[in-house]
């Protein structure tokens, strides 16, 4: 039986926590095991005991916890590697995503015809929230820069929802230096540099998104988006 871990990196989603667990949970079937890293990125609230009480319960769960915060990125590394599964994706610990469009993202992989396998927000669907334009500006700006410069051609670069096969990300988890939301241009562009080397497959799936907004809880803001810009030219014409 094929088993899929997904690492949930975590700060301060006590409010949310359970309920994406519970969503990821309806995941498991007969045909697909799965793994849950949680990742604590050194939570100010009560998010630790909350993912503790959901590990009691549920052997699925693996639990890791970072002493002091250090970021998404950082989150995201320790959970890469603690990771056991055939595939490894991400599930951030709030509700923006849907992890029912894993089903659909894992099947590129379990048929062969893909190494890495990105959900697009942007991909053609019958139907979608309308984001906020500046939002996606941003997205497809720092998208298009990302292509220019790694010479992949997908539509969402900044997307949470990256699955790769085991082997793919625990190569690549050891060169990540981005501790913050610099990981998504960085670790595009490690992909690049192994689908030029060696071939690796790229693919996209068309997935939902349902943006969270400030009040809510959503942490990223305008600096990161100069910082991801930084890192797309860092990472492909430097390494």
């Amino acid at each position: 039986m094929r088993r899929l871990s997904l690492v949930i990196p975590c700060y301060n989603e006590e409010s949310t926590l359970a309920g994406i667990v519970e969503e990821v949970l309806k995941l498991r079937s007969s045909d697909l095991g799965l793994e849950l890293v949680i990742v604590d990125d050194c939570s100010k609230d009560s998010s630790r005991a909350v993912a503790e009480r959901l590990a009691a319960d549920h052997p699925e769960i693996k639990l890791c916890f970072h002493e002091k915060n250090r970021g998404k990125g950082a989150a995201l590394k320790t959970g890469f590697l603690a990771a056991t599964g055939d595939y490894v994706g991400i599930q951030d610990a709030d509700m923006e995503y849907d992890p029912r469009d894993y089903t659909k993202m894992l099947r590129p992989l379990v048929d062969g015809r893909a190494d890495v396998v990105f959900g697009s927000r942007y991909l053609k669907r019958e139907d979608r929230i309308v984001l906020r334009w500046w939002h996606t500006a941003m997205n497809r700006f720092l998208t298009w820069w990302s292509n220019v410069l790694s010479d992949l051609d997908v539509t969402d670069m900044e997307t949470c929802y990256k699955l790769f096969r085991r082997e793919i990300i625990q190569k690549i988890a050891p060169c990540l230096k981005e501790e913050r939301f610099g990981f998504e241009p960085e670790v595009v562009a490690r992909v690049a540099c192994l689908a030029r080397k060696e071939g690796l497959r790229v693919s996209e799936v068309a997935i939902g998104y349902r943006p969270r907004s400030f009040k809510e809880g959503k942490k990223i803001g305008w600096r990161d988006g100069v910082r991801a810009l930084w890192c797309i030219f860092k990472y492909n014409l430097i390494g």
